[in-house]
């Protein structure tokens, strides 16, 4: 694990060694059996992959964030689920922490990192769009507040420990009232449903939760009231935008990756596809396409961590840029392999699957545009 730049390239060994040996086995088990084995979680934290981010003081490893991504890109070459576990875990603290007490950390922040409780960021409803349009509600009553609403397409929302949920004091509007919530996941008052299996990222459970008068103490409060959505957007989504954008271009990579490799096996009319020009230029493409998402991705991240007011726009450009590159990159392997690319027992299949994901993660194509939109317009550019 991280000890300084000069151990970098062994963590980057490491996280590659088990993408292609371990990360291959629990692919295919993932795929088979529709569901995550417990045995994936426990081996990700023994080595390390959950907490890499975290400072060391928390007991994390301390990677810069720029470092980190380079890392989190291998693991995004191996099954979705696994990079959504490493990427959920490696982010949900900071959302806390920025707002946390000294006893709050030590409830739910330091055990987060340690992997002792599974926290679900949980925003996103099926009445209302993501943000201050929230409609889950709370009423206060001493020292607790009573939890009404739903929400839906909650990652880990099952299997977690706390719901980190973000509702509105009952009667106020936009962002004024937001208030943002620890929930325990055996709290009273709480109907917890499994949603269907998705199109890809398979075996990542996600919830539908109904609320009704579910008690949640006030000190399970992170900040004050009015401030839920800056802890929800403030400190988490910046950097998860661009965390996003860094599984894109590792899923993208495999993605050429399978291409390249078929190209140079698959023989038709006595040559190799790797020589037809056509073949070669869409590899050739790819790699371009590739590449530049990986570097504003990493602009990105490093403006972020020397505070610069603009990585909030930097982060959607390099998620909208990389997700459309993501689209581009697998349509292009998949057709690289023609037809027997399209049955399950070909890999880039569930590479194909899974890369639709991301267009929905940290907010869709549509709202990265408005971010980058409204920052151009203000500055006249």
């Amino acid at each position: 694990m991280w000890s300084g730049e000069s151990a970098f390239p062994a963590l980057l060994r490491e996280a590659e060694a088990f993408v292609r040996g371990p990360g291959e086995e629990y692919a295919a088990e993932i795929e088979r059996t529709r569901a995550v084995p417990a045995r994936l979680w426990e081996d990700l934290r023994e080595r390390g992959l959950l907490r890499l981010a975290a400072p060391v003081e928390y007991g994390g490893h301390g990677v810069p964030f720029s470092r980190y991504l380079e890392v989190l890109e291998l693991i995004s070459m191996s099954h979705a689920s696994v990079r959504m576990i490493v990427h959920v875990c490696n982010g949900v603290w900071r959302s806390m922490d920025r707002f946390a007490t000294d006893e709050q950390r030590k409830e739910f922040v330091l055990p987060q990192i340690a992997g002792d409780i599974r926290v679900a960021f949980t925003l996103t409803e099926p009445d209302a769009g993501t943000g201050a349009d929230l409609r889950a509600s709370v009423t206060r009553q001493g020292d607790t507040y009573f939890l009404s609403g739903r929400k839906h397409l909650i990652t880990f929302g099952v299997s977690c420990d706390y719901w980190l949920l973000f509702a509105r004091l009952e009667g106020t509007a936009g962002k004024e009232g937001t208030v943002a919530l620890l929930v325990e996941r055996g709290a009273p008052g709480v109907t917890v449903e499994a949603m269907p299996d998705t199109m890809g990222v398979r075996g990542t459970d996600h919830a539908r939760l109904t609320f009704d008068r579910t008690p949640v103490p006030v000190a399970n409060r992170l900040g004050e009231e009015g401030q839920g959505l800056e802890v929800a957007l403030g400190g988490f989504l910046t950097p998860s935008r661009i965390a996003v954008a860094t599984t894109c271009v590792g899923l993208a990579r495999r993605a050429q990756e399978l291409a390249a490799e078929h190209a140079r096996e698959r023989h038709t009319f006595g040559k190799p596809l790797a020589a037809r020009q056509a073949i070669a230029f869409a590899l050739a493409e790819n790699a371009a396409d590739i590449e530049a998402a990986r570097q504003l991705t990493l602009y990105a991240a490093r403006r972020w961590e020397d505070g610069d007011e603009r990585a909030g726009t930097l982060s959607s450009m390099a998620k909208l840029t990389a997700v459309d590159m993501l689209t581009r990159v697998t349509d292009k392997a998949l057709q690289v392999h023609g037809g027997i690319g399209y049955w399950e027992s070909s890999p880039i299949e569930r590479v194909y699957r899974d890369a639709r994901a991301q267009r929905f993660e940290e907010g869709t194509n549509e709202i990265q545009k408005t971010v980058i939109a409204r920052d151009v317009l203000r500055a006249g550019n």
